[in-house]
């Protein structure tokens, strides 16, 4: 079974397919690739982000904000993630997206209404 894992799409495969189907697709804006850490930079340490800020953030065409937290098969969402999503839901698109096709479904669900 764990021979089989190997072969699911890893985080960074989704986020990539997910990155430029975004970028094509007629609903979308604008969308980013957000990075969240900290780095040391001449002794000093600098943050970047937030915790739970999603991996693509974006607007949409009609105005809202748009996010969007990308997962492998078996990835969990951590608890800051899934309050920023809550958070992007009441007023915006957030999508927990395991493949290209869970965004396409959301956006062009968007465009049909």
């Amino acid at each position: 079974m764990s021979r089989w894992r190997s072969l699911e799409p890893r985080e960074s495969d989704v986020l990539k397919a997910v990155l430029r189907f975004c970028h094509i697709h007629p609903a979308v804006a604008w969308c980013e690739r957000m990075n969240v850490g900290a780095q040391e930079i001449e002794g000093r340490w600098v943050k970047f982000g937030f915790p739970g800020c999603s991996d693509i953030i974006g607007q949409l065409k009609d105005g809202r904000f748009l996010a969007i937290e990308c997962k492998s098969a078996t990835g969990r969402l951590k608890p800051e993630q899934r309050a920023f999503l809550a958070k992007v839901g009441g007023a915006g698109v957030a999508i927990v997206a395991r493949d290209v096709r869970d965004v396409a479904a959301v956006l062009d669900a968007l465009l049909s209404k």
